[in-house]
């Protein structure tokens, strides 16, 4: 399980988040609801370790990241999708899902890439195409790919539905849900409630930085 016990985040002597506490259990999706500006971004950022935590602590599996670099958050088996993809355009698609394993020097990565491969056999399609050539929702497709071949059990997913067209919104939907039965955690921020509410069992409401009390609730499923 994810905790988040009462973080706070400032960034140039801004606060952006105040006191934020969730939890984000294993084998399940948790919703973080929010417009755009809300702090659902640098909440996943806080979480991985990009930008530092002012106060309160982030448990994962009852260890405290707080302290921990980036890096050694990732190798705890945590991926993360940034909402701007940031995938590497001259590059295949393989070689970008690939660059997170030789980075980390992940043992058995060719096992994981062949499971991401059956998971998501229309990235496998891909594979020998640059990056840069794809469509906005291949890429989207992509990047979900990349961070799962790190996220053995936690994936922080940012905005992936934006920009989506709805049959490609609902298969990403179908790999969440697969996802999810490998027991995989997944802690999904996104700005349209609707979207959210048909998978996550668990939904957070996020304002000013400040996960609004009481906005825990059960999403669409049981």
């Amino acid at each position: 399980m994810l905790t988040l016990e009462r973080i706070s985040v400032q960034l140039k002597g801004f606060p952006i988040l105040r006191g934020v506490s969730l939890e984000a259990p294993s084998g399940r999706i948790t919703g973080l609801v929010g417009r755009n500006g809300a702090g659902k971004t640098t909440t996943l950022r806080a979480i991985v370790g990009l930008v530092p935590v002012q106060s309160g602590t982030v448990r994962f599996a009852d260890q405290d990241l707080t302290a921990l670099a980036a890096y050694q958050r990732a190798s705890l088996g945590i991926g993360y999708m940034p909402e701007d993809r940031r995938l590497i355009g001259p590059l295949t698609v393989e070689e970008n899902l690939l660059l997170p394993a030789w980075a980390m020097n992940l043992p058995g990565a060719s096992e994981r890439l062949r499971w991401i491969y059956r998971l998501m056999p229309e990235v496998q399609e891909l594979a020998g195409r640059r990056v840069a050539q794809l469509s906005g929702g291949q890429q989207k497709l992509v990047a979900l790919a990349r961070a799962v071949m790190v996220g053995s059990r936690l994936l922080l997913l940012d905005e992936p539905f934006e920009g989506l067209a709805p049959a490609l919104a609902f298969r990403m939907g179908e790999i969440l849900q697969a996802l999810r039965s490998e027991g995989i955690g997944v802690l999904l921020a996104e700005s349209d409630l609707r979207r959210v509410s048909a998978l996550a069992e668990q939904i957070y409401t996020i304002e000013r930085g400040e996960v609004m009390p009481g906005s825990a609730f059960n999403g669409g499923l049981e």
